[in-house]
């Protein structure tokens, strides 16, 4: 951890109508990589809108790479299906960390990035200072699919001794 800039702490909300995968339904999870780190949430079963509440965390080494985000539905007897994938790009919400403010209103929005064709987002996401943090929620939709979409929030952590931002 000795070269880490700080932690990302990845909240994974929920899917919304992702893809069916099995006979009616799916039973989904979420993989998020960052260069060669590998995290992932719980399966939630037969569910096409599963809400995980799931916090994963990534060491930042390298804010240039992507976060790579694929959903996954979980087969007992034989390999586990795609579900469709999506990325985003870090560097605005760690522009904004950099800032390092304070006493802002909770609630105030810093900054707004809007979907494009260079990112998976689908509609506007926001990075505000909530209760004294910087966050960002987006929802991110999924490609290489018929349908499905996934929500997430990004919060910074700092990690003591860490070379910082």
């Amino acid at each position: 951890m000795e070269n880490s800039l700080g932690l990302l702490r990845i909240h994974v909300q929920r899917g919304v109508n992702l893809a069916v995968r099995d006979v009616l339904s799916s039973d989904p999870y979420v993989v998020v990589r960052m260069g060669k780190q590998k995290v992932k949430t719980r399966v939630i079963k037969k569910n096409l809108n599963p809400v995980w509440n799931d916090d994963l965390t990534l060491s930042i080494v390298d804010p240039t790479l992507p976060v790579k985000i694929a959903v996954y539905d979980r087969d007992i007897f034989s390999l586990d299906d795609k579900m469709g994938d999506a990325e985003f790009d870090i560097g605005p919400f760690i522009e904004v960390v950099k800032m390092r403010l304070e006493g802002l209103p909770s609630g105030t929005i810093i900054k707004k990035i809007q979907p494009s064709r260079q990112n998976c987002l689908s509609e506007e996401s926001c990075i505000i200072w909530r209760n004294g943090k910087v966050v960002q929620d987006m929802f991110l939709r999924l490609r290489n699919v018929e349908c499905g979409e996934i929500e997430l929030q990004l919060q910074w952590i700092d990690i003591p001794g860490s070379r910082g931002l």
